[in-house]
C-alpha cells in the first residue's frame, strides 16, 4: 500500500519545499521509492532544490495538467545514484506563460487526481509527497482528501498559528485520521521541549518534528538537501524525527 502524504501550510514562507525535499531523500536512504509532486503551481522551487534547472526542465506537471504528456513521462529520476531507494519529481514549469496560464484558466482538478495515482503505479511507489500550495483551494482541497497523512508546517507565529488550526479542521473534515505539525524555523531562545507540548496541545495532534532556525540552512540557500550537504548535523537528526514519523505511516 503506498502512503500519500500532503505537507501543507497555511501560509507560505514556512520551509515546507525544503522540509518535503528532505523528508523524500531520508526516506529513499531507508530504501523506499518515493515520489514528489510539486503542486505549487503558482510558485513552484522544488526541483532547485534537486539541482534542476527550471527553464530547462523537459516535462512538467502542466505539460500533463493540459494534456501534452502522461505523468510519467513528466516524472524524473532524482537524488544521488547510490540511494538505497528512488526518488521520483514531477516539477512544475517556473515559466511564465505556463504560470499564467494555471492562474487565468485553471485546470481539471480531478486530472490531478489521476495522475497522483498513475504515478503511484507506474513507479510502484511506497511513499508519494505531495508539495501543497499553500492556503486553501480546490486542488489542494483534493490533494488532502486523497491522502493518508496530512503534515502541516507552522512556523511560531501567531499568523501560523490560527490557520493552523483552520487546516487541522479541514482536513479531519476531509477523512484524513492521520495529522501531524512541524514547527520549524524556531529560534534558539524557545524552550522546544515546551514549544512542543504547547503546540500538541492547542491543536490535538502530535508534533512531529521542531527544527531550529539554522544558519547552515540559510547559506545553504536551496543550492541543495540539506540531508545530502550535512549528513551528521543536528538538523538532519531532528528532520529524522519527522521522516520515522511519515515511514510508520507506510509500515503494513
Amino acid at each position: 500500500m503506498t502512503q500519500i502524504v500532503s505537507v501543507h501550510s497555511f501560509r507560505g514562507g514556512t520551509g515546507k519545499s525544503n522540509l518535503t525535499a528532505n523528508l523524500a531523500v531520508q526516506l529513499a536512504q531507508r530504501g523506499q521509492r518515493v515520489g514528489v509532486v510539486d503542486t505549487d503551481l503558482a510558485s513552484p522551487g522544488i526541483h532547485v532544490l534537486f539541482g534542476m534547472d527550471g527553464a530547462r526542465v523537459d516535462g512538467s506537471l502542466n505539460d500533463y495538467l493540459f494534456d501534452r504528456r502522461t505523468i510519467a513521462e513528466v516524472s524524473h529520476r532524482v537524488g544521488p545514484p547510490d540511494l538505497p531507494g528512488e526518488i521520483h519529481l514531477v516539477p512544475a514549469s517556473v515559466r511564465a506563460g505556463e504560470i499564467t496560464r494555471v492562474l487565468r484558466d485553471g485546470y481539471e482538478a480531478q486530472r490531478l487526481v489521476r495522475g497522483l495515482r498513475d504515478l503511484v503505479t507506474a513507479h510502484d511507489l511506497a511513499v508519494l509527497l505531495i508539495d501543497t500550495h499553500p492556503g486553501l483551494g480546490e486542488e489542494t482541497l483534493l490533494s488532502l482528501a486523497i491522502s493518508d497523512t496530512v503534515l502541516t508546517v507552522l512556523r511560531p507565529d501567531q499568523q501560523d498559528y490560527e490557520g493552523t488550526a483552520v487546516l487541522g479542521e479541514v482536513a479531519a473534515g476531509l477523512g484524513v485520521h492521520r495529522q501531524g505539525l512541524v514547527v520549524n524555523k524556531v529560534p534558539a531562545t524557545l524552550d522546544t521541549h515546551e514549544l512542543r507540548a504547547r503546540v500538541q496541545d492547542a491543536y490535538g495532534a502530535a508534533a512531529v518534528g521542531v527544527l531550529a532556525h539554522d544558519d547552515d540552512l540559510m547559506l545553504l540557500a536551496s543550492a541543495d538537501v540539506f540531508t545530502l550537504r550535512f549528513p551528521h548535523h543536528p538538523l538532519t537528526s531532528a528532520i529524522g524525527e519527522t521522516t520515522d514519523w511519515v515511514l510508520a505511516g507506510a509500515a503494513p
